[in-house]
């Protein structure tokens, strides 16, 4: 089996234990995706582990902020913990939206760890035709 290592896998590990966990004064960033599909602006953040009513959405002019807590699952009183790699905490990640975007608008999705923003594109942002108007006929200009 070919297996591919990440020289950096490691010292990522390394600096997140170093720094602990995000806190809501200073939280860790989340990875995300940012990408137009046809009317609507799509952006995913990945969350997993965190459940649904942990997530915090908000919108303030074209500012959107998402915030996420991860929990630590409960455990029994005999569980020893041998390895613990999953980051615990708060993570967050702010994006100045256009203005070309509707921001009245926005549609949340959570599924699989995956939380799905949709913007949909303001109609005044939209490519639109402009006609062209023919005039009544010649004008003359005498001097």
């Amino acid at each position: 089996m070919l297996m591919r290592t990440d020289p950096f896998r490691e010292l990522d590990r390394l600096a997140q234990q170093l720094v602990g966990p995000g806190t809501w004064s200073k939280p860790s960033a989340m990875a995300m995706d940012a990408y137009r599909e046809g009317d609507e602006y799509v952006v995913a953040f990945d969350l997993p582990g965190v459940t649904a009513d942990a997530i915090d959405i908000d919108v303030e002019r074209n500012m959107l902020t998402v915030k996420a807590e991860r929990r630590p699952v409960a455990k029994a009183d005999d569980v020893k913990m041998e390895l613990s790699e999953r980051p615990l905490g708060v993570f967050s990640r702010q994006i100045v939206l256009a203005d070309t975007l509707d921001t009245e608008h926005i549609q949340a999705d959570y599924d699989a760890g995956v939380l799905t923003l949709r913007i949909p594109i303001a109609e005044r942002a939209k490519p639109r035709k402009i006609s062209i108007g023919v005039g009544s006929g010649r004008k003359e200009i005498s001097g």
